[in-house]
């Protein structure tokens, strides 16, 4: 017959292992209309009328003592048949990603690898990652999508703006901050990411400054962040940034299937340059087609947001 203190620890045994595999869901909230002004784009009273007040998306990290995975996801139950209670969230194949766009994540803690996944042109690739603090390939090509500040593709629709940006990446300052709070139970810390543009205000050169707050915790025992350009140590639980930010919502501890953190099989290897140069020649043809129109139908065209 077991005796109590062997029962006792059979049961930690057992609380610990389940402690080590679940799924933490984030919610992602979007103000177009701050991001826009964040970005010198300016809005006429119609245009802030007509846009909506914020636009939410849902994210999933599924987590075992090995692996990550992390993408959008919508409510229905995931590859695993939710492992637990019925409160899981399916994986979505949502990885429009070539140009800046959702994509799929996946870590392996050993080895502190991250692998991203994303479609581009009919092809799902797979391409090499890190955890840092950096400007995303994108902004080398003057796209959208995931950044550590300041939205990049404005230009064109601020070029009457009050605010003009040059050519250039942002410069990025992480700042160290004495300032904590609990997120899901988590002690957490606060860093600050700072993207610096140079910008042309009213004809004088300006530094524009934004500030991303990065929130993180060192309890979960690995290393992840909603965006991996904005990470310093620790799993981020929150990023606050002017019009855009993401905060994990909730975390179920529960059994987590291999095949839902382990790189698909069926995806194309592509290295970073071999990915910007694919980037780059995208612009070169959007360019020459935008040319083409210009050089039958006069001159090029300012786009003005009203």
């Amino acid at each position: 017959m077991m005796s109590v203190a062997a029962l006792l620890a059979l049961t930690l045994t057992v609380s610990a292992q389940k402690k080590t595999s679940g799924a933490i869901q984030f919610e992602t909230t979007i103000d177009p209309a701050a991001m826009a002004s964040a970005n010198g784009i300016q809005l006429s009273d119609e245009m802030r009328a007509r846009m909506p007040k914020a636009m939410k998306t849902n994210f999933e990290l599924l987590f075992t003592a090995t692996n990550a995975s992390y993408m959008m996801v919508e409510d229905t139950e995931d590859s695993n048949g939710g492992g637990g209670n019925g409160g899981g969230m399916a994986r979505m194949a949502m990885r429009f990603g070539g140009a800046g766009g959702a994509r799929e994540y996946y870590y392996t803690f050993a080895d502190q690898k991250l692998v991203e996944v994303f479609d581009l042109a009919d092809t799902t690739y797979a391409m090499q990652s890190k955890l840092t603090v950096a400007n995303p390939p994108q902004n080398n090509f003057g796209m959208g999508g995931q950044r550590p500040g300041g939205n990049n593709g404005a230009n064109a629709a601020a070029s009457q703006s009050a605010v003009q940006f040059l050519p250039g990446p942002p410069t990025l300052e992480v700042v160290k901050t004495d300032e904590t709070k609990k997120i899901l139970g988590f002690d957490c810390k606060k860093v600050i990411i700072k993207s610096i543009r140079k910008a042309k205000v009213l004809d004088m050169d300006k530094d524009i400054i934004d500030e991303t707050a990065v929130w993180y915790t060192n309890d979960l025992g690995f290393n992840f962040s909603p965006n991996p350009n904005m990470w310093t140590e620790g799993a981020v639980l929150a990023l606050e940034n002017k019009g855009n930010n993401v905060l994990a919502t909730s975390i179920e501890y529960r059994n987590v299937s291999s095949k839902d953190v382990t790189v698909p099989k069926k995806v194309t290897p592509i290295t970073q340059p071999e990915y910007e140069q694919k980037m780059q020649n995208m612009m070169n043809r959007m360019r020459n087609m935008g040319n083409n129109r210009g050089g039958m139908g006069g001159g090029g065209r300012n786009i003005v947001i009203q």
